[in-house]
C-alpha cells in the first residue's frame, strides 16, 4: 500500500509562515519593537524551513529504486538538520539586533495595536503546530516533527516578546524589549540545537527507542516455549520506516520448511506490532558454534 503524501502538511506550514511573517512585520512597523522584529525574522526562517520540508518530504515519498534499495526516507533528516541550523542562524540575527537596541534604546509606538497583530500571528502558528505534531506522530515523520517544534518555538518566542513589550508599556523601561529578545534568542538556540542533534542521530542509524526494543524482545520471547532462541537483534530508522534484523535459532533437526514457516510468522508479528517496518531474519541451528559468532556487532572471522 502506498504511504500517504505528507507534502500537504508542508504546504500548510508554508501558508502559515507567509501569513505570520506579514502580520509580525506589520506589528514591528507599528511599534518599532526589536522584539517584534526578532519575531518577524524567525517567521522568515519558518518559511525557509517549510520550503525545505516540502522538498525533502517529496524526496522521502519516492519508492525504493535500483540505487536506493532501502528507500529515500533519510531525506527527512536533512530537512530537520537544515531547519535546526536555520533556527540557530535566526537566533544569531536576533541577538545582534537586540544588543544594538540595548545600547541604543528607542521608544515604542502603538503598542496595543502591535501586540494585537502579534497575538493573531501566534494563534495561527499554534494551530498549525498542533496539526503538524499530530501528523508527525501518526506518520513518524522527522521533518514534520522538526517543523512543528519550530512553530511551537515561534509561539513561545512570541509570548516572550509580548511580555517584554507589555512590560515596556507598563514600566517605561525601554531596555526590557531587547533583554527579552536576547532571552528569546537563547531559547531558539536550545531548540535548534536539539533538532540538529535529533537529525544527526537519524543519519547515524541510531537504534529504535527503548520502548520499541522492549516490545520486540517481548514478542520474540514469546517463542521461547517452543525451544526457539534469538540473538543479534538490531534496529534503525529511516524517516518513517523502521528496519529490524534478528537471527533466529531453531532445533537442528528442523526442516527448511519448518524454519521458513517460523520466520514468516515472526516477521508478520513484527510488522503488525511496529508498522511501517522492514524485517530481515536469519535462520541458524541451535548448538552450532558458528552461530554464536553473529552476536557481535562486527563479526570478524579468524584468518
Amino acid at each position: 500500500m502506498k504511504p500517504p503524501s505528507l507534502t500537504r502538511f508542508a504546504w500548510l506550514s508554508i501558508a502559515a509562515a507567509i501569513a505570520t511573517m506579514a502580520l509580525k512585520a506589520a506589528a514591528y512597523l507599528l511599534t518599532g519593537s526589536v522584539g517584534l522584529l526578532s519575531d518577524a525574522l524567525e517567521s522568515l526562517v519558518n518559511l525557509a524551513g517549510a520550503l525545505m520540508a516540502l522538498a525533502m518530504l517529496s524526496v522521502a515519498a519516492r519508492p525504493p529504486d535500483e540505487d536506493h534499495a532501502y528507500g529515500h526516507g533519510k531525506a527527512e533528516y536533512f530537512s530537520a538538520g537544515v531547519e535546526g541550523t536555520l533556527i540557530i542562524v535566526a537566533a544569531a540575527s536576533i541577538a545582534v539586533a537586540a544588543v544594538d537596541r540595548l545600547m541604543r534604546p528607542r521608544a515604542l509606538e502603538q503598542i496595543g495595536l502591535g501586540l494585537a497583530v502579534s497575538v493573531v500571528a501566534s494563534l495561527v502558528n499554534l494551530g498549525v503546530a498542533l496539526v503538524l505534531l499530530r501528523a508527525a506522530k501518526a506518520h513518524r515523520s522527522a521533518t514534520l516533527q522538526a517543523n512543528a517544534h519550530h512553530l511551537l518555538t515561534d509561539v513561545w518566542t512570541s509570548a516572550g516578546v509580548l511580555v517584554g513589550v507589555g512590560a515596556v508599556a507598563v514600566t517605561g523601561w525601554q531596555r526590557l524589549d531587547p533583554i527579552v529578545a536576547l532571552a528569546v534568542a537563547a531559547n531558539i538556540v536550545f531548540t535548534g540545537g536539539r533538532i540538529v542533534l535529533d537529525s544527526v542521530a537519524g543519519l547515524m542509524d541510531a537504534a529504535l527507542p527503548a520502548s520499541e526494543i522492549t516490545l520486540l524482545r517481548k514478542l520474540l520471547d514469546g517463542y521461547a516455549s517452543d525451544g526457539i532462541e534469538y540473538h543479534a537483534l538490531r534496529t534503525r530508522q529511516s524517516g518513517a520506516r523502521r528496519f529490524v534484523s534478528v537471527h533466529v535459532l531453531v532445533p537442528p533437526d528442523w526442516t527448511v520448511q519448518q524454519g521458513h514457516g517460523l520466520l514468516e510468522r515472526i516477521e508478520a508479528d513484527i510488522r503488525r506490532a511496529l508498522p511501517p517496518v522492514t524485517v530481515f531474519t536469519h535462520l541458524e541451528p541451535l548448538g552450532d558454534p558458528a552461530a554464536m559468532n553473529d552476536q557481535d556487532l562486527h563479526r570478524e572471522d579468524a584468518p
